[in-house]
């Protein structure tokens, strides 16, 4: 069975035992939930349009209206 980037299982679990080493159990979920949060936060970034973006400033919309 391959996942992404072809790594498999043993793969896997040997990176999740390295990275309990490093940060502990108790600091997994706080992790996964930052790492999420910020996933979250670029893909809903990459979807707005400009206009939302960069609003116009109010000197650029007192120029462009009629005198």
């Amino acid at each position: 069975m391959l996942t992404m980037f072809g790594l498999g299982l043993p793969e896997l679990i040997i990176i999740l035992v390295i990275v309990i080493m490093i940060f502990g159990a108790g600091k997994l979920p706080e992790i996964g939930g930052a790492i999420g949060k910020g996933i979250k936060s670029f893909k809903k970034a990459s979807h707005e349009p400009d206009d939302k973006k960069n609003p116009p400033s109010q000197e650029n919309l007192d120029k462009n209206k009629p005198a």
